[in-house]
């Protein structure tokens, strides 16, 4: 207790003291406490303000918030309303249209019963009338059975009867019948055929004559026969000897690097290049013209002309293909087409230059085509190439038909192009008129007179051969062949072949020839049949 004591004298001497320590500096604190809670005044006094202005807005907000959902609350019920109302008027104009829909499908059902009921009971009208006619159709049947075999009943009788008669069976009167038939229905085609090719023949040969001839007039190209020398002119006959050299050594180098055989002989200035390739004696004449020129005439120099006139000529043929071309207007040709092309200068068929002869079909068949309304670039196209294969014939094998046809493709030209070179001799079938017209143009130019020639071998054969096929025809009496063997007159027996046998025969003699022989151009088939009366009188 007296503890407690002291402690409690000596805590109230502690707070004496702080008083008196509070009252020394009282001038000082309470200013500073005054402004301390004066301060504190106004904080609170401002916070509860602005908690008044905040709870005012707030209220507005509230009030303003609850307006627009009451707001939103009408406008929904009366949206909702309106979209019933709109719902309901819907569903009873789609529930109107329906009943509508569906009263005219039942007037309609109403309607396509009605015709089913009528379609059925016409129907059961027309299979009562239906069996009512088979009914009546099988009792005439029956009655035409019974005609018939009446009928076949008397007709045996009246043949047995007739056989008896005749004295012949029924076989045999059926033969007499059928070669009587056919023998007038032979006669009868016969005419009827003769006056349908007259008929024909008149238009069409007018025609074609029209045709041909405005062709021809208008190409005109003059034709010259190839031959297999050539003539190389010497200054002197002193070059004689400088050509053939000391043992004959440079014209042994001449003939061996060219392949071509000269002759000198007693021909006044002159030399000539034997040789059955163009090509070969083009080089060699050539080559000999420079050294003739060049005066410098050995073996060496020889061979050097002679490889400069190689590439001479190379440059020549291909300027002869460019040429060709341009002459004809054809385009687009590969390259190498043009260099056999040019090659074809080079080469004969019958002793006719084959790339004027090409030159002249290609301007031929474009004349016809452009008559005849037909493709004309096609036509010379075609034309220009259709003999392409000699120019490599004798370096492959096969007939030059297939060798060009085969360069063709190869090249990448068109089908109706290849057709044409295959079908240009008859080897295939035309499958469009400019192959037909390139046919015509080939015959054409192989045909004019000088265009080719034949040796005297060949052409004594053929004529042995026309007289040979005319000859073996059951009638014939004499044949002749005439014209350089483009016409054959046949000279019947009157007595065993009438006058529309003659057509017949004409016809199969044709056939024949065709197929039997080659030849230039066209032959023309005279069957003569003629009748003579003699009598004499004494």
């Amino acid at each position: 207790m007296k503890q407690y004591l002291c402690r409690r004298n000596a805590d109230s001497g502690y707070i004496l003291y702080i008083l008196e320590v509070l009252y020394s500096v009282s001038d000082i604190i309470i200013p500073i406490v005054t402004g301390v809670v004066a301060l504190g005044a106004g904080i609170a006094g401002g916070y509860y303000y602005r908690r008044n202005i905040a709870e005012a807005k707030v209220a507005k907000a509230e009030d303003a918030v609850k307006k627009m959902i009451d707001d939103a609350q009408k406008k929904a019920e009366t949206i909702k309303k309106e979209t019933v109302l709109e719902a309901k008027e819907e569903v009873y104009r789609i529930k109107n249209e329906s009943e509508r829909e569906l009263r005219d499908r039942r007037t309609e059902l109403q309607r396509t019963e009605r015709r089913l009921i009528q379609r059925e009971e016409t129907l059961d009208k027309k299979f009562d009338g239906i069996e009512q006619r088979e009914e009546s159709v099988n009792k005439k049947q029956r009655d035409v059975e019974a005609l018939e075999a009446s009928i076949k009943e008397l007709y045996d009788k009246q043949l047995k009867e007739l056989e008896t008669i005749s004295g012949l069976s029924m076989d045999e009167a059926k033969a007499i019948l059928l070669n009587n038939v056919e023998r007038e229905a032979r006669h009868e085609a016969a005419v009827m055929l003769r006056d349908i090719e007259a008929k024909t023949k008149e238009e069409a040969d007018k025609k074609a004559r029209n045709i041909v001839s405005l062709a021809v007039q208008r190409v005109a190209a003059d034709h010259v026969a190839e031959t297999t020398v050539s003539v190389v002119p010497l200054p002197n006959d002193e070059m004689k000897g400088r050509i053939i050299g000391r043992e004959g050594r440079n014209i042994r180098t001449l003939e061996t690097a060219t392949g071509v055989d000269l002759i000198i002989d007693d021909t006044p200035e002159a030399v000539i290049l034997s040789g059955f390739d163009p090509v070969r004696r083009e080089v060699a004449r050539i080559a000999l013209e420079k050294l003739i020129l060049d005066g410098r005439i050995h073996p060496a120099r020889i061979e050097e002309m002679v490889e400069k006139a190689k590439k001479e000529v190379d440059t020549q043929i291909r300027e002869a293909g460019e040429q060709a071309v341009f002459e004809v207007g054809v385009h687009g040709l590969h390259h190498e087409l043009v260099r056999l092309l040019g090659r074809l200068k080079y080469r004969t068929s019958y002793g006719q230059n084959v790339l004027k002869h090409s030159v002249e079909v290609a301007h031929l068949a474009g004349i016809m085509a452009a008559e005849l309304g037909a493709n004309v670039a096609l036509a010379k196209r075609a034309g220009l190439l259709h003999d392409i294969g000699k120019a490599v014939d004798h370096e492959v094998e096969g007939p030059h038909i297939q060798i060009g046809a085969d360069l063709a493709k190869k090249y990448r030209e068109n089908n109706q192009i290849i057709n044409a070179i295959m079908a240009h001799h008859g080897d295939v079938e035309p499958t469009s008129i400019e192959a037909v017209l390139v046919q015509a143009a080939d015959a054409i130019s192989a045909a004019r007179p000088g265009a080719r020639r034949e040796t005297l071998e060949n052409y004594i054969k053929r004529l042995e051969k026309l007289e040979e096929i005319a000859n073996s025809f059951e009638g014939v009496d004499k044949s002749f062949a005439i014209q350089a063997g483009r016409e054959v007159r046949i000279l019947v027996k009157p007595e065993n072949v009438n006058d529309a046998d003659t057509i017949i025969m004409a016809k199969e003699i044709v056939k024949r020839i065709e197929s039997e022989l080659e030849y230039p151009g066209q032959i023309k088939v005279n069957v003569i049949r003629e009748t003579r009366a003699v009598e004499f009188a004494k």
